[in-house]
Order: structure tokens, then C-alpha cells, then sequence
């Protein structure tokens, strides 16, 4: 086996995948490690290689832990706990001369080492192995490379969970849709995805990352289209003023594939927070509700007057009073003719305004008398 032809090869897997160079030069010098013990080594040894990226030199090294006298097991005490069946106690050894060398032997070689550290004795340098020491190399190099692997894709997903990423439709199956989202698949479950929405192969969509969930083969990541700071991030991405911090979003509720709330709030008294979100002529909403197949979306201007926030929230209703109640309870008052609209399709705008609020909305029609003539 060619080191510079297998340290090639890695480094060009390596840089197609991802992986750090530091992650490489432990890789390749976990297997030459590997090789050098199976071609040169006899058991119980151990082995460590210091491999340079850019010049392809290597040094390898027998490695062995340094002990004292009393740190090891007389044959009397062996045979005792071998009888008893009882550990070795944690400050003594079962010597051997393969693991272990002297304190005083240790020093002739480098005066500066302590008793429990490892030493490095210089081995000779080899560049060529055997069929077997070659297949252990590269069964070491392709386990490692796959575990690297993994490790830079979860740190990447990690680092995008609660964000928008886009992903374009792999294959529908009845529990799930999957997404290629990269260099993995992001797994939309029924529970996340829109009532009614219809997933084509191929076609892209944005995707909110739910959670990651780490496997022993790949890590699994879930995305929703349900979920609703998915309309946040969409609104974040259409409207400036979000980023630069002149317009928050206080509140989002959500009925997915239905309506959608949202009380903004503007940080700047020239700024309207209503005409951030919906734009001119409606642009920036309209790409929001388009990239959610036309969810219905509410922009309400957020009020840290409670009464004033319930009457913003019951809109389009037509809300006469406000009054707050103990035990996170509201009463509005309306006329009949804006029941229905207050209350909304099988109770959608009430049931939204209380998630969206916080209050327990309870909804009260106002009886007009006629004045007499």
C-alpha cells in the first residue's frame, strides 16, 4: 500500500464531505497506527503516528505508560485477586513489558517524564504494508471518514435548528414526506405537514427545522410545515425592518392551511408595522401566503394595553368594549350583526385571538333598543 496515494485519496474524500484537515491528519494517523501495529507490532503494543498534510512525513512511535515499582502487582497479589475475583486496586498495575516501562528506565530516554504519563519511543519509520495491514487501514479510514462525516452534518443541522432551510420534495410516502434538504434528508411527518397540501417530487419548498435526533447511522431531521414560527421566518425574510430590528413580531397563532395571526410591533414611531408586513400593494404578504399554498394570514398591530390588543385581534370584527377579567379572562362586547364575524367559521377567530393574546376570549352580543320617536 502507497501512504501518498492513500493520504491523497482521503484528503480528496475529506474535502468533499466536509471534513476539517485537523479531522484528517487524526484519521489517517489513526490507521497508519492500525496497520503499523498489524504488519510490525505483537500484541498488547501500542502505536501512534505523527502524520504531516503538507509534506506526507511520518514518525511512528511505540507508546508506553511509565510506572514505579510500587505501583506494580506482586505474584502474591496477583494470585490473590485472581482467587478472589476482586479488581485491581486503581493505584497498582499487572506489569507488562509491551504497555509499561520503569520510571528509571523511562528517564533515560527523557528525563523530564513523571510516573503515570506516556512515553514515545521512536520506531522505525515504514512506508509500505501488507494485504492484511492494508485492509485494516482502510477498514479504520472508512469507518472514521463515515463517523466524521456524521459529525459535520449534525454539527451543521444543529447550528440551522429553528431556521428556514429549503428542500425540494425526494418521495411521498403515507407518513411522511422526504425532503432533500443537502447532505442529508429532512423528514416531514403527517403531524407537521399543511392539512391539504400536496407534496409533487421535485418541486421546492421552505421548511422550518423542527428538531434533530441522533441515530447510530444517520441523524434524523425533522422539518414542519405546520409549525407556526414557519410564517415568522417567512415574514423575516420578505421584510427588512424585521432584521434591522424597527418592526417585532410580539405573536404568532396558527391553524395551518387555514388562517394565521400575527401582532407586530414597531420600535420606531415613523414606522408602520402593519405596512412592513403586508408591503406595497401587498407584495411581501402575498409571497408569504403563496409560499403556504393561501393560508390566510392576519396582520394585527400588537398593544401592550390589554383591552386595545384584544380589539386589534378580533378584527375584521367590529369590537364596542373590551373588558379584562380575572383568571386570564376577556369579555368583548359586539352587536349582534358582528357575532358571527367575531367568533368566526366554527369559532376559528375567537380560538385564534386567545392563542394569539394569551386571554380567554368569551364573546357577548350587545342588544340595540330602538329609540322611540
Amino acid at each position: 500500500m502507497d501512504l501518498k496515494t492513500l493520504t491523497s485519496a482521503i484528503m480528496e474524500i475529506a474535502e468533499e464531505k466536509g471534513i476539517t484537515q485537523e479531522k484528517v491528519k487524526e484519521i489517517i494517523e489513526i490507521a497508519l497506527s492500525s496497520a503499523y501495529k498489524k504488519e510490525y507490532g505483537a500484541k498488547g503494543e501500542k502505536y501512534e503516528v505523527n502524520f504531516n498534510l503538507k509534506t506526507g512525513e511520518m514518525n511512528f512511535y511505540r507508546i508506553k505508560q511509565v510506572v514505579t515499582e510500587e505501583q506494580i502487582l506482586s505474584k502474591e497479589e496477583a494470585e490473590e485477586i485472581k482467587k478472589s475475583g476482586d479488581e485491581t486496586p486503581e493505584n497498582k498495575i499487572h506489569f507488562n513489558s509491551e504497555r509499561h516501562i520503569l520510571l528509571e528506565e523511562a528517564k533515560k530516554l527523557n528525563p523530564q517524564i513523571t510516573a503515570n504519563e506516556f512515553l514515545k519511543i521512536p520506531a522505525e519509520t515504514k512506508e509500505e504494508f501488507g494485504r492484511i495491514a492494508a485492509q485494516t487501514a482502510k477498514q479504520v479510514i472508512l469507518q472514521k471518514i463515515k463517523k466524521a462525516e456524521k459529525e459535520v452534518v449534525l454539527k451543521d443541522y444543529q447550528e440551522k435548528q429553528g431556521e428556514l432551510i429549503s428542500g425540494i420534495v425526494q418521495r411521498v410516502e403515507p407518513t411522511a414526506v422526504f425532503f432533500d434538504i443537502g447532505k442529508i434528508s429532512g423528514i416531514l411527518p403527517k403531524t407537521e405537514q399543511i392539512p391539504g397540501e400536496f407534496y409533487q417530487t421535485g418541486k421546492r419548498l421552505k421548511l422550518y427545522l423542527l428538531k434533530i435526533e441522533e441515530e447510530q447511522k444517520n441523524p434524523l431531521i425533522f422539518v414542519s410545515r405546520a409549525y407556526p414560527k414557519l410564517v415568522s421566518k417567512l415574514f423575516e425574510l420578505e421584510v427588512p425592518e424585521i432584521s434591522t430590528g424597527q418592526v417585532v413580531i410580539k405573536s404568532i397563532a396558527r391553524e395551518p392551511g387555514s388562517r394565521t395571526k400575527i401582532a407586530v410591533h414597531a420600535t420606531e414611531k415613523d414606522i408602520d408595522p402593519i405596512g412592513a408586513l403586508v408591503g406595497q400593494r401587498g407584495s411581501r404578504i402575498m409571497t408569504v401566503i403563496n409560499e403556504l399554498g393561501g393560508e390566510k394570514i392576519d396582520v394585527i398591530e400588537w398593544s401592550e394595553k390589554s383591552e386595545k390588543y384584544v380589539v386589534n385581534s378580533l378584527g375584521p370584527a367590529k369590537i364596542l368594549e373590551v373588558k379584562i377579567l380575572p383568571h386570564n379572562k376577556a369579555e368583548a362586547l359586539v352587536n349582534a350583526d358582528q357575532l358571527s364575524l367575531a367568533i368566526g367559521k366554527d369559532g376559528q377567530n375567537v380560538r385564534l385571538v386567545a392563542k394569539l393574546t394569551g386571554w380567554k376570549i368569551d364573546i357577548k352580543p350587545v342588544v340595540e333598543t330602538k329609540k322611540e320617536d
